[in-house]
């Protein structure tokens, strides 16, 4: 028996070394493809829409946002966390986005900033042999006096046309429905079910990356009881720049966006006053922020495999939360396609041309494969998104959230007195079951329930019996109440 555990260990261990230096390899060749994209794209850019788009590894993160809301984004550094200073006609929002947006540590990347830094030094030591006066300037803190304020609500004020999506984003009916009209362009798209008139409950489910509402309604809401649809309203959204919700280019999809978003397309119009939330993994975060909003109005929060990692003191809690999610590894299959998908703007941006573009043909394909026997409702989730949506939400909400997440919870804990439930599949790969361990134990009252044999889909998707554990949860707390 010790012989047989000794050269499991053995493998283990030999497994895991093989693991970390094929990775080092691989992603090291990914460094550099990144890099020679960012140039294809620089050049296919110009020549497509006639004016150089700034990106995060070529330009200063000043540039890049700034230039998104035609100059209404103002980069502000504040205890060296990043703020976006945001103008409307009306008032001034102060947005955080993540540094993991422009910072993601990589040899290539280090190699590339020691060049620049010493391009400079030479430059500097240069112009001041040469008796020029070097001038000192700040590209992260800015002074707002109220002038400029005027000037840049007035610049807002005037009416801009509506932006036509990019050459490498799809212009397809589905993905370009909501540009069709102004209601559409500020509201996100919601599926509704059940009773629609005097219901007794309201709940919200909120999906999570990569997908949209037909996680809910092609999975949940079939197998929800008659009981339940005659007394409960079903909400279920496409978030901010996935499915059929809008996805505008000058959007930052931070996590105040997404939620205002939310509360308006559903909460005020639907006039919700209390309300159940059901969410699934970065759909999490979202629900513990409208939580935290509306302390008052959630009855019960149901999280399912909530992307939580503690940060240990002395981390950098953006950065800590990118390794954790995206670890630069090549096995298990999903942690390399997390990887690949969040630490490579430029060919996060080519799988979304070849695959998010063309996803009409791959469709059909799947489709002409399958012949109907398999469903392929997950793909409309997979394929309706913008490389700009995908690539700032993931940053912004899961690594963005990371200073956010205790706060939460503590409040969530001490402050609301809503049923917490949380589920987590026990072969998950992409989130470990450590994650809803760790909200467990920041809410002592939170049940936690580690499902056998499912994993970061399957605990959802496939699962016949979950539709009736999230009605004993909400019937649990009306009887409650």
């Amino acid at each position: 028996m010790g012989g047989t555990t000794a050269v499991r260990a053995t493998f283990t261990i030999a497994g895991r070394f093989f693991n970390e230096m094929l990775s080092f390899v691989v992603f090291t060749f990914l460094d550099l493809c990144d890099v020679f994209l960012c140039f294809f794209y620089k050049i296919m850019d110009y020549t497509m829409e006639s004016e150089w788009k700034p990106c995060y590894c070529s330009s200063s993160a000043k540039d890049v946002i700034t230039s998104r809301r035609c100059s209404t984004n103002i980069l502000l550094s504040e205890y060296g966390k990043t703020k976006i200073l945001r103008l409307s006609s009306t008032k001034l929002h102060l947005d955080e986005i993540s540094d993991t947006l422009y910072q993601r540590p990589s040899l290539v990347s280090e190699m590339s900033k020691s060049t620049v830094k010493e391009l400079r030094r030479i430059k500097f030591s240069s112009s001041s042999s040469s008796g020029a006066t070097a001038t000192s300037r700040s590209t992260t803190t800015f002074t707002i006096n109220s002038t400029i304020v005027e000037m840049l609500q007035e610049k807002i004020g005037r009416k801009h046309s509506q932006p036509l999506p990019r050459w490498s984003d799809c212009n397809c009916h589905t993905c370009t429905c909501w540009n069709s009209s102004p209601r559409k362009e500020s509201s996100l798209f919601v599926h509704t079910e059940g009773r629609q008139d005097r219901a007794e409950e309201d709940v919200l489910f909120i999906h999570g990356f990569l997908s949209s509402s037909l996680f809910w309604t092609e999975t949940i809401f079939p197998n929800m009881s008659e009981s339940t649809k005659s007394k409960y309203r079903l909400f279920a959204v496409d978030l901010l720049g996935f499915g059929r919700s809008p996805k505008p280019m000058d959007s930052l999809y931070t996590l105040k966006e997404h939620v205002d978003m939310i509360e308006g397309s559903v909460l005020q119009a639907y006039n919700v006053k209390s309300f159940h939330i059901v969410a699934h993994s970065l759909g999490s975060i979202l629900a513990l922020a409208l939580a935290v909003k509306f302390p008052d109005s959630v009855k019960s929060l149901t999280l399912i495999a909530p992307p939580y990692f503690p940060v240990p003191e002395g981390e950098k809690m953006t950065q800590y939360v990118l390794r954790k999610v995206a670890p630069r590894r090549i096995w298990p299959p999903l942690v390399f396609g997390a990887s690949v998908a969040c630490w490579y703007e430029h060919i996060s941006r080519t799988a979304c041309l070849v695959i998010c573009k063309n996803h009409q043909l791959w469709e059909y394909l799947v489709k002409q494969i399958v012949r109907n026997r398999i469903r392929t409702f997950l793909m409309d989730g997979f394929f309706c998104h913008t490389h700009n949506s995908v690539w700032h939400t993931f940053h912004n909400i899961i690594c963005g959230s990371a200073g956010k997440m205790n706060g939460y919870l503590d409040t969530v804990r001490d402050e609301m007195k809503c049923d917490v439930t949380i589920f987590h599949g026990d072969y998950d790969d992409l989130l470990p079951v450590k994650c809803s361990q760790d909200v467990g134990s920041r809410i002592p009252r939170a049940r936690v329930r580690i499902v056998e044999k499912k994993d970061h889909i399957t605990i959802v998707v496939g699962n016949v019996v979950f539709a009736r554990e999230l009605e004993e949860i909400w019937s649990r707390t009306k009887s409650m109440s």
